[in-house]
């Protein structure tokens, strides 16, 4: 884990239905490193999860808040956080990272949040309105219920437009956005996939709409149909080999190498590996255009190799 880090729970609360706050404070005195809107911490819940969540604090507090949905479906990390932790719990962090950084220029910037896709978005707002910025929210949820923050976003007054499922039904979003001026925007977005879907249809019919997403999910494209089998080799020599309908990170972990790792699906980062030899076949969506190119990293849980043999640094 990059930067290690040791916080303990020094609050929590309900913020909406099956929405809950953690307040995070340093462990050991040692002040919190900074960190930029859009920016997540990896949370070390137990040995064996390990879960990625965006801060939405503000930057410079001494604190770090976060904000997790309950998924009943999931695999145990937010279950963990809704009935496990406690006030007064200490856990290990990695120092903050940011793959979905807010620029703040000239442009005229839209701010997009669906359901806890609030949570990346609201440092966002504070620091657009800081910056004395031309910016505007969109936010969306199920239901009144279901909406976190709105106390919060209230003291924006009319830059922010909300609309909840129940009053009226879903949103046109064309309509919205174009109100909003998101057809000549920097458009910032996260949320549910179909949301993010949507934005992209919208962008793609829109040339000067840039959009900027943050994804809660992949795209299930881990395993194709037509891929190989091939081989990952480790620092000390170990090979293991990774079958066509196998994930490397599986492999990996089956051959009792493990490898930190939260969402499995190529979205958070948490698993990225250096690569030292051979050529990755990226499938994420966190690495840049550049970083891909360089091919000097890769996310173990959904890329492949498009060789016979990867070598990791691990």
């Amino acid at each position: 884990m990059t930067g290690e880090v040791r916080v303990r729970v020094a609050a929590a609360r309900q913020v909406a239905e099956r929405v809950r706050e953690l307040v995070l404070a340093p462990a050991n005195g040692t002040p919190l490193p900074g960190w930029t809107p859009g920016a997540h911490v990896d949370l070390v819940l137990t040995d064996e999860l390990t879960r990625s969540y965006s801060l939405c604090s503000a930057p410079g507090a001494d604190t770090w808040r976060i904000a997790v949905l309950e998924e009943t479906e999931g695999r145990g990390g937010s279950r963990h956080v809704h009935h496990a932790l406690a006030v007064g719990d200490e856990l290990v962090t990695s120092a903050p990272r940011n793959d979905f950084e807010l620029v703040v220029g000239e442009r005229r910037i839209v701010l997009v949040s669906g359901g806890i896709g609030i949570t990346p978005i609201l440092p966002m707002a504070a620091a657009a309105e800081a910056a004395g910025a031309d910016w505007r929210l969109l936010h969306l949820a199920r239901s009144e219920a279901a909406a976190a923050y709105v106390d919060e976003l209230a003291s924006y007054g009319d830059r922010v437009v909300r609309h909840v499922d129940t009053d009226g039904g879903p949103i046109d979003l064309a309509t919205a956005l174009d109100g909003l001026g998101g057809a000549d925007a920097d458009v910032y977005a996260c949320g549910p996939a179909p949301l993010l879907a949507a934005l992209e249809d919208y962008a793609a019919a829109r040339p000067d709409t840039h959009l900027v997403l943050e994804r809660f999910t992949g795209d299930g494209d881990a395993v194709r149909e037509g891929d190989h089998a091939f081989v990952v080799e480790i620092a000390d020599g170990t090979e293991i080999p990774v079958a066509a309908d196998q994930t490397v990170l599986d492999a990996l972990t089956r051959a009792g190498i493990r490898v930190l790792s939260s969402c499995q699906e190529g979205v958070c980062g948490t698993c990225e590996t250096v690569v030292l030899e051979g050529e990755p076949d990226h499938r994420d969506h966190v690495l840049s255009d550049e970083e891909r190119e360089s091919g000097e990293m890769m996310m173990p849980c959904v890329s492949r190799c498009r060789g016979a043999r990867i070598v990791l640094d691990l």
